[in-house]
């Protein structure tokens, strides 16, 4: 029976972490209320006693997707087992506990992260936002949703029939030519993005690096956050960061150590890891 509300029964979730990591870039607080879109369903959640409230602006048929994005199966005791026994690792979980990894739609996973080249946090919300008011469909015109809550994410080949002075509009900047080309590749068919869910991870990683503005680390935040790939290890700013502070105190490690370091010391859900440093160092210099 459809239904406007729901309650997912989840422990040990962290829903303000998760959805303020960096991860995701449509969510946003109002007291205890977090407010987004999936797809094309409005949605507010709630962090309560025992799991996670979730209400629509319409009749939904089909929770599935909320879980799957929210990952509220997953085991997170199972997972932190995995993760070295130093104490980085230890303060960042003390710290971040409950923090999950989302799983996110690819085609608005790429495109977000590609408007995210060198923007802070805040920069790359209002980016998105302006980009989703001004070419994604409007979704519950009852509602005074702010902030680009309320409109679709665009399809590629709404974005696709654009141009660049258009997407510019949006304050992506130099970032407009490369989120064109993405969706002009992904509308003509060129590029695939079911497919790459059957690839290993190398050549997953090389088929999303084809295109123009994806370097490593967009790629590996569109792997483990929209595909799952746990061991992509997106190494930015913050990462960097907190590689040589807490890792390498004593003396300064080449890009390419910290690299290798990263792919051999995180093990099978670096990818988690790796979100549990990046939030930690955020969470310390606030």
């Amino acid at each position: 029976m459809a239904a406007a509300e729901i309650f997912l029964p989840v422990s040990d979730y962290d829903l303000a972490a998760t959805l303020d990591s960096g991860q995701v870039f449509r969510w946003r607080q109002n007291g205890e209320y977090w407010h987004g879109v999936l797809g094309r369903h409005c949605l507010t959640l709630t962090q309560t006693d025992g799991g996670i409230h979730a209400r629509a602006a319409a009749r939904v048929s089909d929770w599935q997707f909320l879980k799957e994005f929210l990952q509220a199966d997953v085991v997170l005791a199972d997972i932190l087992k995995t993760f070295p026994d130093d104490e980085p690792m230890r303060a960042a979980v003390a710290a971040c506990r409950g923090l999950r990894l989302l799983r996110q739609e690819p085609w608005e996973c790429l495109a977000s992260f590609i408007l995210s080249s060198t923007k802070q946090i805040v920069q790359i919300r209002q980016i998105v936002s302006l980009l989703c008011e001004r070419f994604g469909e409007r979704l519950a015109p009852h509602l005074n949703f702010s902030n680009g809550i309320g409109y679709s994410f665009p399809t590629p080949e709404k974005i696709a029939s654009t141009d660049e002075a258009q997407l510019r509009a949006c304050k992506m900047g130099f970032r407009a030519p490369s989120l064109l080309n993405a969706a002009r590749q992904i509308a003509e068919g060129k590029l695939d993005l079911e497919k790459i869910r059957a690839l290993d991870y190398a050549a997953a990683r090389a088929e999303l690096m084809t295109l123009r503005g994806v370097g490593g680390k967009i790629a590996d935040c569109v792997l483990l956050f929209g595909y799952g790939f746990d061991t992509a290890f997106p190494v930015d700013v913050w990462i960097e960061r907190a590689l040589q502070e807490l890792y390498f105190p004593k003396r300064r490690a080449s890009e390419q150590r910290l690299r290798k370091f990263a792919d051999t010391h995180f093990g099978p859900h670096a990818g988690y890891a790796q979100q549990y440093l990046f939030h930690y160092m955020r969470m310390r210099l606030k």
